[in-house]
């Protein structure tokens, strides 16, 4: 499972040591796209991941969706959604029919969507790299990289758009050789969010096995 929600585990262990010497230009671009991810109510995104390890020969693409309230978020990929409602964590695995419940510590947990976000702000160094276009709209190109060296992916670079500062895709570089491509293919900013969308009613999911690890 944490293989096919790997776009999830941007929220590795972090280093608490001083920031060295950032770049300004870098930090600019990403402290505009922070201010407008933040000052979202909520919002919903469709997006393709692309998996590629060249050693082992190996390419997958897969597609999923997620809406994000702050702290809370709902996730669907690959036959598996996770829900979140700041204190409790459900993962439905639809094969197994089956949903494990956690309780959920964003300064704990692997899985954190808003990460991509914040990321740069403690315990990476950042820098522009250059001006690309995707999808033919002209982005900015800005590398982070982990101050602390056990950390299990070495880079991450995001692609942002020069237009609005929102996230294009970003692509995660770990050591074991496996590189992760995210592109958003749809954004709706402040969708409409109801009660039971953070939630996990088992009512909707019969005969659903219900695994309670807290």
């Amino acid at each position: 499972m944490k293989k096919v929600l790997a776009l999830l585990t941007l929220s590795v262990t972090m280093a608490h040591a001083a920031s060295a010497q950032q770049d300004p230009k870098a930090g600019k671009i990403l402290d505009q796209m922070s201010a407008k991810y933040q000052a979202m109510k909520a919002f919903k995104a469709n997006f393709t991941q692309t998996l590629e390890n060249d050693a082992a020969k190996v390419k997958e693409n897969l597609t999923g969706d997620i809406t994000v309230s702050g702290q809370k978020f709902r996730i669907k990929l690959n036959g598996q959604e996770i829900i979140n409602n700041g204190q409790t964590m459900w993962t439905y695995m639809k094969a197994e029919n089956e949903v494990n419940i956690s309780d959920f510590d964003p300064d704990e947990q692997e899985v954190s969507p808003t990460q991509i976000f914040t990321l740069y702000k403690k315990g990476y160094k950042y820098t522009y790299v250059q001006e690309t276009k995707e999808a033919g709209e002209a982005c900015d190109v800005i590398e982070l990289s982990p101050e602390n060296k056990d950390n299990p992916v070495f880079k991450v670079r995001l692609t942002v758009s020069k237009v609005d500062k929102s996230v294009k895709s970003w692509k995660m570089f770990k050591k074991n050789g496996n590189r992760y491509t995210y592109t958003i293919r749809k954004f709706q900013p402040n969708p409409p969010i109801d009660a039971t969308t953070f939630n996990f009613d088992k009512t909707k999911y019969k005969g659903v096995k219900v695994i309670d690890l807290r």
